[in-house]
């Protein structure tokens, strides 16, 4: 008897939830979206998605060849913009640039999807300026980017959108990267309940591993092989080559598990920017949901000990 009420209840609840999602927001073709690194990955299809769905899109692109061939891609209606995100005059121009466009009605979207992962490599093996390389772009771009456009977010009561990663959840190998995502999600969430007052609602995409240039095999492993010619010969054989050679190895394993249907990611953001009652947090792919993210519940010394099963041995 209990079994069933807790099967209706919890089948109330999923109908209820679907019905809230499939509600989408009025007036899509007049609203203004901003996504940042648009020249290739999730947010050139986000802004051909957004584009073909009829919103107005403001791409940033971080080059000139990137904006020219997603204008080549898209309608009239999409705008490119170049913006690196590590540049404060530049986020100045580009928020002036987006102000002219989106006028008094403010801009409804802003995508923080800009980011890089190299150089990554055993913490070890890096310096300072290397965590500061991918911090600069991936944190605190995000976070000057953001706040240099909140106002005209808050006054159109619209969408921060913000890409972190599952890495953001579990962090098992060195650099900056894992570090910027978790402070990706610390940000969001700061930042979620403190627009919820002015009815700016703040997503988090968490994607799984997916196929983009971020996750490039090739860039990785000469990103390695560059960490360690730089090695200091006391450090290099307490590792060992083996155990370069066991990372490169692993990366071509887990290349094989690399998902190549980047709309899964760019759905969750274009729900997050269209539902009228979106998410807070969008875990995008089978191992974001399956793997990483109930790994991340675990307790430390059980996830520990499930990864080291996966790590590199030195044998120096």
């Amino acid at each position: 008897m209990w079994l069933y009420v807790v099967a209706v209840l919890l089948a109330l609840f999923l109908l209820r939830r679907w019905h809230r999602e499939r509600q989408t927001v009025p007036g899509l073709s007049e609203k203004h979206v901003l996504i940042t690194g648009c020249d290739s990955g999730f947010g050139n299809l986000l802004a051909r998605q957004l584009d073909a769905r009829g919103l107005r899109v403001l791409a940033a692109c971080l080059t000139e060849a990137g904006a020219a061939q997603l204008r080549a891609a898209a309608s009239s209606r999409l705008q490119t913009v170049l913006l690196d995100v590590t540049s404060s005059k530049n986020i100045a121009d580009v928020t002036a640039w987006v102000r002219e466009r989106v006028g008094d009605g403010g801009l409804w979207g802003l995508v923080n999807n800009a980011g890089i992962a190299i150089p990554t490599a055993p913490n070890e093996w890096l310096t300072k300026e290397d965590f500061v390389k991918v911090l600069d772009v991936n944190l605190v771009g995000l976070v000057e980017v953001t706040l240099s456009l909140l106002p005209l977010v808050r006054r159109a009561r619209g969408r921060v959108v913000n890409v972190a990663s599952v890495m953001g959840r579990v962090s098992f190998f060195g650099g900056g990267y894992c570090i910027s995502k978790y402070g990706v999600e610390a940000f969001s969430d700061s930042l979620r309940l403190e627009m919820r007052n002015f009815g700016v609602k703040v997503c988090v995409i968490e994607p799984g591993y997916f196929k983009t240039m971020i996750t490039n095999t090739e860039n990785l492993e000469k990103n390695f092989l560059s960490s360690w010619q730089k090695l200091p010969e006391e450090i290099k054989s307490s590792y060992g080559e083996g155990y370069l050679r066991q990372m490169v190895a692993a990366l071509k394993v887990l290349q094989k598990g690399y998902n190549s249907d980047l709309s899964l990611v760019t759905n969750c953001m274009e729900h997050a920017l269209t539902s009228l009652h979106p998410r807070t947090r969008y875990s995008a792919g089978l191992d974001a949901k399956l793997l990483y993210l109930p790994l991340s519940y675990l307790p430390s010394a059980l996830s520990d000990a499930l990864l080291t099963l996966f790590y590199p041995k030195s044998i120096g």
